[in-house]
C-alpha cells in the first residue's frame, strides 16, 4: 500500500494519549524519531528527533528507527506510512479493520500489552482505553528490542 501524503490529520481530544515511561524503560532503545509526539515531545521518549501535530510526521521524511504512538482515530494513514517506512515499533489499538488485519500479517513482531495498560493523558494523569494495545515490530532488529524487553510474549 502506498502512502496517500500531504494530510493534515485533524486531531481529536481523546487522541492525546501518551504511551507511560515504563515501555520505554523496558524497551531500552533509542529511535531516530518520533513520527507523532505533541508539541514539546516527550521528555521520557528516547528519541533524537520528533515531529508534532505543527510538523506533521505524515508529510516529513521519515529515516532511521521510528517510534510511533498514532493519534488513534487516524490509525489507518499512519499505519500506511509505517508500513512503507518498514523500520520501527508502533502502539496501536487492536480493531476490526483492514490496517490491523496487514499489520497482523506482516510485523516481523507483535507483542499484547497488558490488558490494564494505563496512557499518560495531557502530561499529568493516566487512563485507559477500552481497547487492547498491541506493540508491532517492523524490521529483525526491532522485533529482536521487543523480545530483550520482556514486556511479555512476541508473535
Amino acid at each position: 500500500m502506498k502512502y496517500q501524503g500531504n494530510r493534515n490529520p485533524e486531531y481529536k481530544p481523546n487522541d492525546e494519549f501518551y504511551t507511560p515511561s515504563w515501555i520505554f524503560e523496558k524497551l531500552n532503545t533509542e529511535f531516530d524519531i518520533d513520527v507523532a509526539s505533541p508539541n514539546g515531545g516527550i521528555s521520557w521518549i528516547n528519541a533524537k528527533k520528533y515531529f508534532t501535530k505543527k510538523t506533521n510526521g505524515l508529510n516529513q521524511i521519515w529515516y532511521g528507527r521510528v517510534w510511533m504512538n498514532p493519534p488513534f482515530s487516524q490509525s489507518k494513514i499512519w499505519v500506511n506510512k509505517f508500513v512503507e517506512h518498514n523500520n520501527g515499533i508502533a502502539l496501536l489499538p487492536t480493531s476490526k479493520a483492514k490496517w490491523f488485519t496487514q499489520m497482523w500479517s506482516i510485523a516481523d513482531g507483535i507483542m499484547v500489552l497488558p490488558y490494564d495498560l494505563k496512557f499518560v493523558y495531557q502530561h499529568q494523569t493516566t487512563n485507559g482505553i477500552f481497547m487492547p494495545t498491541c506493540l508491532f515490530a517492523l524490521g529483525k532488529e526491532n522485533r529482536a528490542i521487543l523480545e530483550n524487553s520482556q514486556i511479555g510474549r512476541v508473535r
